[in-house]
């Protein structure tokens, strides 16, 4: 099939959208399909929509069903969509969902924060990592505390930061902050924290081999995010066997599993010290952080995602060719009416 893909940032971005567009372009050129990915659809032949974000993609979406009403959709749900704009802007997203054929979403919960009706709409693609050749973190000087992400409010991004402070002078954790500032006021406040704060690094934005030459050798990895929609960073801390501490959200739970032993209410610095200390100091605990990790790594296999794509773009080109027939049939039906009104 000819797949037009639509995502919200543009071809510069390095931003959680624009991976996931990537990530899945490429997955559906490997299944055999054609995909052309751009900001918004106005017009042109394709056999199909995915649209990543119901929200921002809103116009694309409308405007592919007005052209296209028997050609198959499919929305990705962003974080933001469920967990933002579900309420603050429900007629645009409701739109979006009930005009999708398909809903995809990267974690388990997701499905209990959308109305019940889509339920039959929604799958499951968990996002997949490559494996990663593991250093051994034991011998470095200090324990570094791997934090990856984007400086904006939805990630919370200086919490681990400022769990830092409140360690003993005794501990040798450093916090490594890999990721850009999305405005002037974020930068400066990570400046300023660096230069408070001699337990924290902000190196910026990196391009994803040092990202993930820094993961390979990263003890600990900290997700404090107020919001995710399924975070990719959570699958390769997991398959690059890095123990995760992440804030008890929806997008985080779904991801890491209900019972996750390093999981700490959104903005609890405290709660997040006394973790950070523990995984530093207590080396069962951070052996029972890798175990419960492992136990989630199958989730994130590449083939397991590439699969699930398959399944779903094979599923709607059936639904598509279905259609079709109808159509055709409806189309010679209307041809009939006007040559046998005729003969009475």
């Amino acid at each position: 099939m000819h797949v037009t893909l639509v995502t919200p940032a543009d071809k510069r971005s390095r931003s959680g959208n624009r991976t996931t567009a990537a990530r899945w372009a490429a997955i559906l050129r490997d299944l055999g399909h054609r995909v052309r990915t751009t900001q918004a659809y106005q017009s042109g032949a394709t056999d199909l929509l995915l649209a990543l974000h119901a929200w921002r993609s809103a116009a694309s979406i409308a405007r592919f069903r007005e052209l296209h009403p028997h050609r198959p959709l499919i929305v990705g749900l962003g974080g933001t969509d469920v967990y933002r704009f579900l309420a603050s802007d429900p007629p645009t997203v409701l739109r979006s969902l009930e005009l999708a054929d398909a809903l995809v979403g990267l974690h388990d919960l997701v499905g209990a924060a959308i109305p019940a009706r889509f339920h039959g709409k929604l799958v499951v693609i968990y996002q997949s990592a490559r494996p990663l050749h593991r250093r051994d973190p034991q011998r470095q000087r200090g324990f570094d505390v791997l934090v990856i992400g984007h400086l904006r409010e939805e990630k919370d991004p200086l919490r681990a930061a400022e769990a830092a402070r409140r360690l003993p002078a005794a501990s040798r954790i450093r916090v490594l902050h890999l990721g850009r500032a999305l405005d002037a006021s974020w930068a400066d406040r990570a400046r300023a924290e660096m230069a408070a704060n001699p337990r924290y690094r902000w190196l910026g934005e990196a391009p994803n081999w040092q990202v993930r030459r820094v993961l390979a050798r990263a003890p600990l990895m900290v997700l404090s995010s107020r919001m995710e929609g399924g975070a990719n960073v959570i699958s390769e801390a997991v398959v690059a066997g890095v123990p995760l501490l992440a804030s008890r959200i929806p997008g985080n739970v779904g991801l890491l599993g209900r019972d996750y032993p390093g999981c700490f209410s959104s903005g609890d610095t405290d709660v997040l010290a006394r973790l950070m200390l523990r995984a530093e100091t207590e080396p069962e605990f951070l052996a029972t952080l890798r175990r419960a990790c492992a136990a989630r790594a199958p989730l994130f296999d590449p083939a397991r995602e590439r699969a699930a794509w398959h399944a779903l773009l094979d599923r709607m080109q059936n639904e598509r060719d279905r259609l079709g027939r109808i159509a055709a049939r409806q189309d010679a039906a209307n041809r009939r009416r006007p040559r046998e009104a005729e003969r009475v």
